[in-house]
């Protein structure tokens, strides 16, 4: 293990030896310096822990415990492997060319080995609330990992998702994205769990790609079809959901980096009093 630190954040790095998934996988801890691990600490897991590294999270946190702006808050980044398109994806269902194929095992690498790991070496054994988020292919990745086991998770963050996620080649004369998008299949045909929020961000230059020829690049369509699913199953749009659409966002680091400190206040901000 090795560890870094700031005025307010803890960085320790971990490597774990999975058996379920074969390899090392590689995890960082994000702690704040001040924090009772008695009385809870919130968690959020985050897939590409990598890029979190490369848009130097710590002083994205730091400066928000600096202000007051957030409560206490274990962040975890899980980097991702280089068969990232096979471990990433719906766990249930593969991709029409089968990607995602080792989506279930990473599920259970999550709950059977990190989820025991974290709370050992820390010695939290009861988190204030549990919540998941991720970029491009790994925001779909912590969407249908929440969906799927809403029990264990309040909040989801994706950003960029790859919400076009689906098990029929578009090119195909019967393909219709309203049956053959994977995620947004789940959301319709699953249970509604009212404890659920949503934050969703997606930039204007996220994409050229434009599938149905609407003007709207698919990143956009996709994520607001989402949306439209999960308001259709009694989500409120405004209190159980945030959308982010930035005008200038791309399919990159330095966007996400933009809008995390949105999501961060979103999902566990504290109020400012006066």
């Amino acid at each position: 293990m090795s560890s870094e630190r700031t005025a307010n954040i803890t960085v320790e790095t971990h490597v774990l030896d999975s058996e379920i998934l074969d390899r090392e996988v590689i995890v960082d801890f994000y702690l704040p310096q001040q924090y009772d691990q008695y009385t809870g600490i919130s968690l959020l897991l985050v897939n590409d822990g990598q890029d979190l590294r490369t848009m130097v999270f710590e002083d994205i946190l730091d400066e928000l415990y600096e202000n007051g702006s957030i409560s206490e808050l274990l962040c975890v980044g899980i980097h991702c492997s280089k068969d990232r398109k096979n471990e990433y994806g719906t766990a249930n269902i593969l991709d029409y060319k089968g990607r995602g194929a080792r989506a279930f095992l990473y599920n259970r690498f999550v709950f059977e080995e990190l989820m025991p790991y974290i709370r050992s070496t820390l010695m939290v054994f009861s988190f204030r609330d549990k919540s998941f988020a991720g970029f491009s292919l790994g925001g779909l990745c912590a969407l249908d990992m929440v969906w799927n086991h809403a029990p264990e998770f309040s909040k989801v963050g994706v950003f960029s998702g790859s919400l076009w996620w689906r098990d029929k080649d578009q090119e195909e004369d019967d393909f219709d994205e309203n049956r053959d998008r994977i995620m947004h299949r789940q959301v319709r045909e699953g249970k509604f769990a009212p404890w659920l929020d949503f934050f969703f961000e997606v930039g204007t230059l996220d994409e050229t790609a434009d599938r149905n020829n609407n003007g709207v690049i698919d990143s956009i369509d996709d994520t607001l079809g989402l949306i439209d699913e999960l308001t259709a199953k009694g989500y409120d749009p405004v209190r159980d959901i945030r959308y982010l659409e930035l005008s200038d966002g791309k399919h990159d680091v330095p966007t996400w980096a933009r809008a995390f400190p949105e999501f961060l206040k979103w999902g566990w901000g504290r109020k400012v009093e006066g």
